[in-house]
């Protein structure tokens, strides 16, 4: 009997075939890794939004980017395969509004903006994220995806990451979050990573 259920968990579960996983060049390191999440099989992030929190003024606690997410869609751009995020913080912020990729281009490579540890300030960790997008077929990023201004609050955009290969694109995501303390300096979002993935390497 359990034999057969093993088998049933086993058929019905999805597998992810991982070509890479990149990650920032610049980072923080408070925090806990949350689960990487997963557009739906045959999509890819073709866009993405950032929630942050507004300057809180002197003598208030900052904390800036809270949460990444990304908009997956087939190659076609006719299939919605999700809104996906990973661990986020439980604060106060806005979503900045989502941007997409031109028509056939989808996320590829990345760079974080990231204060430094600030020993006696108030640290913030991650304050902004922008993407370059390609076509799945190339091997180059040449349109750059930034949310307007262009950067975050506090901090030093860190250089690009590795590019997702060729036929291949960003499909998962995966953060690093600092949990809320009471009573001290908080910051939230502090690394991420993305996997890369081509059309097979989403399976039921």
């Amino acid at each position: 009997m359990y034999f057969l259920l093993l088998v049933s968990v086993l058929a019905f579960s999805p597998v992810v075939v991982c070509l890479d996983i990149i990650g920032p060049t610049n980072r923080a390191n408070w925090g806990t890794w949350g689960l990487m999440h997963y557009c739906a099989e045959g999509t890819y992030a073709a866009g993405y939004d950032m929630k942050i929190q507004p300057k809180q003024g002197v003598d208030h606690d900052d904390v800036s980017l809270i949460a990444i997410k990304l908009v997956c869609l087939s190659l076609d751009g006719r299939r919605f395969g999700g809104n996906i995020t990973s661990t986020f913080g439980h604060y106060f912020g806005y979503w900045s509004g989502v941007i997409m990729c031109p028509n056939n281009m989808f996320l590829k490579e990345f760079a974080l903006q990231v204060e430094e540890n600030q020993h006696s300030g108030d640290d913030t960790a991650a304050n902004y994220i922008k993407f370059r997008c390609g076509r799945m077929d190339s091997g180059s990023c040449n349109y750059e995806l930034a949310q307007t201004p262009g950067y975050g609050f506090w901090g030093v955009i860190g250089g690009w990451s590795r590019e997702c290969s060729t036929n291949s694109a960003i499909c998962g995501i995966q953060t690093r979050v600092e949990d809320y303390h009471y009573g001290g300096d908080n910051t939230c979002l502090n690394d991420v990573k993305f996997t890369c993935c081509n059309d097979d390497s989403l399976k039921k």
